[in-house]
């Protein structure tokens, strides 16, 4: 039977890619987004084996409900893909509180929910699984592009995922992190501005952004069965921008 893949945030950008690529691969794929006709007419679109769902990632009731819903129509999960985020460009000093939390509570717990209520079942079903969670390079050199309230909720989603590693790590739940740099999707240059985008490009090493079919290929190999070796890991994307 073919692996069930859930998607947050999946009906567009990134998203969309990793889904469209992990139905190519040959798994079934629900996407969750907040926007629940565009999550249904993503998953139209990848055939009768996909599904789409309304989820608020910050909301418990909502994740539970979704995971429910998922569950029901595909069956348990083998993947997650945390990949539901917010970003609003703006300087430090003029971040007000309201969209500080708003942001942390998608991007950061969000993603903690995600883990915490997918692990439980992955545990219950003893079945092992893979859990993907989609950071930033912001996240790792504290970037200003994108926000200090985005870069420290995207810090707070590589810590995260390295505490959920370790603590599935004997139940055969593996869990991962991607951190890409700037990619080729127009959504990055109406988030962050024309000219902040600008810079970015100007600036890879390499001389193109980065592919999300780049990051969607690796969500694919750290879901494979033989990759259980790797685990509490933050893969890096970006263009030579950031290297360890």
């Amino acid at each position: 039977m073919k692996p069930v893949a859930l998607v947050t945030g999946g009906a567009r950008g990134l998203g969309a890619s990793i889904a469209r690529y992990l139905a190519s691969e040959g798994y079934r794929v629900a996407i969750a987004d907040l926007d629940e006709t565009a999550a249904c007419a993503m998953a139209a679109g990848l055939g009768p084996d996909s599904m789409g769902v309304a989820l608020d990632v910050s909301s418990e009731q909502a994740m539970e409900t979704a995971l429910d819903a998922v569950e029901a129509r595909l069956g348990l999960p083998w993947l997650l893909v945390n990949n539901a985020a917010v970003m609003k460009a703006e300087k430090v000093l003029d971040i007000d509180i309201a969209t500080f939390d708003a942001i942390m509570a998608v991007n950061l717990r969000g993603t903690f929910l995600g883990c915490q209520r997918f692990a439980r079942r992955l545990r219950a079903g003893d079945i092992g699984g893979r859990i993907v969670n989609i950071g930033s390079l912001a996240g790792e050199n504290g970037g200003t592009a994108t926000g200090a309230h985005y870069a420290a909720s995207k810090g707070g989603v590589h810590t995260l995922t390295k505490v959920f590693a370790r603590d599935l790590a004997p139940h055969g739940i593996t869990v991962n992190a991607i951190a890409p740099g700037p990619l080729d999707l127009p959504s990055v240059a109406e988030t962050i501005g024309e000219e902040n985008a600008r810079r970015a490009m100007a600036s890879l090493p390499t001389g193109q952004p980065g592919s999300p079919v780049t990051v969607a290929r690796m969500v694919a190999e750290l879901a494979r069965p033989d990759a259980g070796s790797i685990t509490g890991s933050i893969i890096d994307i970006n263009c030579g921008l950031y290297m360890r």
